[in-house]
């Protein structure tokens, strides 16, 4: 787990929660006219975490730790998209994350601009919870155990 201050759940882009599963081409035996496409794995591209620069910040101790170090800790992290009253939407729970790349954008005197805190993640894989589908499920599944305990 890394120091996590309260600015560090703030960030105003989230990208590469891509999934694709790797496919073999294996060629039919008897019928040359057939190659048949057989999953082998998934595979997950970075996670690209964008900001503006701020001080303090737990994330970015954590990233130099391992860049300047070389201490890897892997770490769990929860992104939920959220609508205006800050409720989570959609959530992905990336699994055993790691610093891959930390970019700071271009800054001049001459232009009053944010400068942008950019931070790729390597990642095991992920996983999809919908608020409202889990609800749903949990409802389901409590009716089902009710109705189930009532007919004993």
């Amino acid at each position: 787990m890394f120091p996590q201050l309260p600015n560090d759940i703030r960030f105003q882009e989230v990208s590469g929660l891509n999934v694709s599963i790797e496919m073999e081409p294996v060629k039919e035996g008897g019928e040359n006219r057939f190659i048949h496409q057989l999953p082998l794995r998934t595979s997950y591209n970075e996670l690209v975490l964008k900001r503006g620069k701020f001080m303090g910040s737990g994330i970015l101790q954590w990233c130099t730790n391992a860049i300047e170090n070389f201490e890897f800790k892997p770490t769990n992290v929860l992104i939920s998209l959220l609508d205006e009253n800050h409720m989570p939407l959609y959530n992905w729970y990336i699994v055993n994350a790691i610093p891959k790349r930390l970019e700071i954008s271009g800054f001049s005197a001459e232009r009053s601009e944010i400068v942008i805190e950019t931070l790729a993640l390597n990642y095991q894989y992920f996983k999809y919870y919908d608020p409202a589908s889990a609800a749903s499920n949990l409802a389901g599944a409590l009716s089902g155990s009710v109705s189930a305990s009532i007919g004993f």
